[in-house]
């Protein structure tokens, strides 16, 4: 496992449904449970949404998780969640989030912002969910663990070339570990 590299357990873009990044919310969601659809009736090995600019290339990932986000635009401004938590101040995450009103009024212009808002406006990849085809897993390892994320981007310079699943890197870990005969 030592030697492996990223680009050894990669999936390239290429094989997951994309979705530009005008999409709307509403689009996103049709889209989105489409995939995993088609993912539980075996037609599909993907459930993961990438969301593609303009000029094709790929800029992010769209999940459930996502669309919540999308729906709740004060998280563009408050990225100290993780941060807090990880140090232990849960109570100062509680005051921001009554500062902020975060989920105040969750559902109220839930219409309005199913057809206005493009998922484009909230896809950002972050550095802490990329890694370069070239790494090692023990890199992906620590940002799978430290920041729960379900797939990491896979970076050949800037250009996001493949994913990362943590369900691929799981896999290869139990089998390393069974061949062991433990």
């Amino acid at each position: 496992m030592e030697k492996l590299k990223v680009r050894d357990l990669m999936t390239p873009v290429g094989e997951f449904p994309q979705l530009p990044a005008s999409a709307t919310f509403y689009e996103a969601l049709q889209a989105l449970e489409e995939a995993q659809g088609k993912y539980l009736a075996g037609e599909s090995k993907q459930r993961i949404l990438l969301v593609a600019d303009a000029a094709g290339r790929i800029i992010g990932k769209i999940s459930p998780i996502d669309l919540l986000r999308g729906l709740e635009t004060n998280y563009q401004r408050v990225d100290a969640e993780k941060s807090l938590r990880r140090f232990g101040l849960n109570y100062v995450w509680e005051a921001m989030q009554k500062e902020y009103q975060l989920w105040e009024n969750p559902f109220r212009d839930l219409c309005r912002k199913a057809a206005g808002v493009h998922i484009g406006d909230f896809i950002k990849p972050s550095a802490e969910q990329s890694v370069g085809v070239d790494d090692n897993l023990m890199k992906c390892f620590n940002l799978f663990v430290m920041n729960r994320h379900d797939a990491l981007f896979v970076l050949e310079g800037t250009e996001i070339v493949g994913l990362l699943r943590f369900s691929d890197v799981f896999k290869r870990v139990s089998q390393t570990m069974k061949a062991c005969a433990l």
